[in-house]
């Protein structure tokens, strides 16, 4: 797989992350574009994943700044569950399960082949405070290791105003459950 864009596919995610951050200023108060531009220039595997990102729907943005790491927090933040990211179940061990009617892929498999990380509960909670995403469809979030030991895995949504967390068999898959990722640079 190729994870090298080309200089017309660099300049138009640039182009196009720049923009949504302009549109967008209430995700990032006291950021400036440069400083996030500068960090991307350098780091063309990280720009691959957010053009992976973008092309499955996510609409990444950037959501903060973490002090301790020096790194620019980036959330997937279209309104709904990434539409290229949709039908799948959590894991590949959730995948393998499914004897019939197995979906194309998993959330951590895709994850992992795009190079970012689902989003916590927590994570996904503070998304929320940008917005309301997830208002018709739904979101896997990273599973508690006991919680996937006993066959469940967790998912969020939100509805009547708040973030509700729910819990499935990790193998289940739906047209309106995909996941949101993070990736930080």
């Amino acid at each position: 797989m190729k994870k090298k864009l080309s200089p017309e596919q660099h300049a138009d995610l640039l182009k196009t992350l720049k923009d949504r951050f302009e549109k967008n200023m209430d995700r990032h108060k006291g950021l400036e574009w440069a400083q996030i531009q500068a960090k991307l220039e350098k780091d063309e595997k990280k720009l691959w994943s957010l053009d992976d990102m973008e092309i499955s729907g996510g609409e990444p943005d950037v959501v903060g700044y973490d002090q301790k790491t020096g790194e620019f927090i980036f959330y997937d933040c279209s309104p709904e569950s990434p539409k290229g990211r949709r039908s799948i179940c959590y894991d590949p061990k959730a995948l393998e399960s499914r004897k019939e009617h197995k979906p194309a892929d998993s959330a951590i498999n895709m994850a992992a082949d795009m190079g970012i990380e689902i989003l916590t509960e927590e994570e996904y909670r503070e998304l929320q405070k940008f917005g309301k995403f997830d208002a018709k469809t739904s979101s896997w979030v990273k599973t508690p290791a006991d919680i996937r030991k006993a066959g469940g895995a967790l998912f969020c949504d939100w509805r009547y105003g708040h973030v509700f967390t729910y819990h499935n068999g990790a193998e289940s898959y739906y047209a309106a459950r995909g996941f949101r990722g993070s990736l930080r640079v």
